[in-house]
């Protein structure tokens, strides 16, 4: 691999960790010096309408998100490892279940609502990012969804929490003017 190889594999590398590691705690322009304008997150889906679009504002969308339901949230980055323009990273995120976490369905209504069980959590997480001109224009992820409910106490429900899911949807919704 030549010096021009390893310096744009050194780049993509530093934006895909700084990609996550800015989902904790980074602003608008942080998002902005590394998304590119075309952005897709195409694990959006279940995340807030404004979520959903391209770009840095869709991201930080996404990052407002998760801070609304988690504390002390950042991610341990395990490997890294590049390929021309793709770079996935092994991740464990961490946190701290302290506000609602609200699942959007894919018609951008509240679908599920996890009330706040002030428990931690720490799970692996896989993200696959494509890096174009020094910045993220693609991220997909797989996640350990069933560890964390499991571990947040959300699964198995007990019926008390079954019964502050569904207070919590119905405010919600409210909120989100879907009721």
């Amino acid at each position: 691999m030549d010096s021009t190889s390893l310096a744009a594999a050194d780049i993509a590398r530093t934006v895909a960790i700084r990609s996550v590691e800015i989902m904790a705690d980074g602003e608008l322009a942080d998002f902005d010096a590394i998304i590119h304008p075309a952005a897709t997150n195409r694990e959006a889906k279940a995340e807030p309408p404004a979520a959903r679009g391209r770009g840095a504002a869709a991201y930080y969308a996404t990052a407002l998100w998760l801070r609304a339901a988690y504390a002390d949230l950042h991610h341990t980055v395990e490997a890294a490892v590049v390929d021309g323009e793709l770079v996935a990273l092994h991740t464990t995120m961490h946190g701290r279940h302290v506000g609602p976490f609200v699942a959007y369905g894919e018609d951008g209504q509240v679908d599920q609502v996890f009330p706040p069980t002030g428990k931690t959590f720490a799970v692996t997480q896989s993200h696959w990012l494509r890096i174009v001109d020094g910045k993220v224009i693609e991220h997909w992820a797989n996640r350990d969804d069933l560890g964390q409910a499991m571990q947040l106490g959300w699964v198995p429900p007990t019926p008390i929490y079954l019964l502050r899911m569904a207070r919590a949807k119905r405010k919600a919704q409210r909120e989100n003017g879907t009721r």
